[in-house]
């Protein structure tokens, strides 16, 4: 099976449709390029606004580590005794490691940043949030090439179904629309058809009548000050 055959074909009943992974991917490589940028721009000593940024910080380190759990539960476990090669399973869950420490260290340089917004603790979590989505990025770049695909194969869709049930289930049912939203950003059509195809229908119309405008908000308030590094 082609390393590649399985990540952008359309799904079907009979194995996973992995290509969704990735469009969650996407999520996290937004966030994690956003989060430098947000620390820079706080003014020394807003420390209003610095707690602003820091609660979307945590929010997305709780769903990194989210995401990261439900892969580490029901994903590796899957390929190691199914893979005949085990080296590249022992390699993704070193790097959900090497992930943790990083968010160890920007976890506590936001405490410390959070608690006065000085521009010193704030380029110091900048730093680490650089060093984390670097970390970062080099994994889901492997994940996606070198995992999926055998996902795809060793996977059933059941139990790839799971995978995307559980990391529902995890997400605060007052952020779900908000959840709904960060993944459609970024989707082609398609990816938004699909996506939205899978949202029970209560969910579809709370969307429509309220999802779009709430998130739109939310990113308005917290990447608003970027607009003016644009207009620079």
């Amino acid at each position: 099976m082609s390393p590649t055959s399985t990540t952008d074909e359309l799904p079907t009943a009979e194995r996973p449709y992995t290509h969704e992974m990735i469009v969650v991917h996407r999520v996290f490589r937004r966030e994690s390029a956003y989060l430098p940028r947000l620390v820079r721009a706080v003014p020394d000593g807003d420390t209003a606004r610095a707690t602003k940024v820091a609660e979307h910080l945590r929010e997305y380190v709780a769903g990194l580590h989210s995401h990261h759990s439900v892969e580490d539960e029901l994903i590796w476990p899957h390929l190691q005794r199914r893979v005949t090669d085990g080296q590249l399973v022992a390699r993704m869950e070193e790097q959900h490691q090497h992930v943790d420490v990083s968010l160890t260290v920007v976890t506590e340089w936001t405490a410390a940043w959070q608690r006065a917004a000085d521009t010193v603790a704030g380029e110091e979590l900048a730093l680490a949030l650089e060093q984390h989505s670097a970390l970062l990025l080099k994994h889901l770049d492997d994940e996606e090439q070198l995992v999926l695909p055998l996902v795809a194969e060793h996977l059933s869709a059941e139990e790839w179904d799971l995978v995307g049930r559980r990391g529902l289930e995890r997400i605060p049912r007052n952020r779900l629309l908000i959840a709904l939203g960060a993944i459609l950003e970024d989707a082609t059509p398609e990816e938004r058809a699909y996506f939205l195809g899978r949202t029970p229908l209560v969910g579809r119309l709370l969307w429509k009548a309220v999802g779009r405008r709430r998130y739109a908000a939310a990113c308005r308030a917290i990447r608003g000050p970027l607009d003016g590094e644009r207009s620079r």
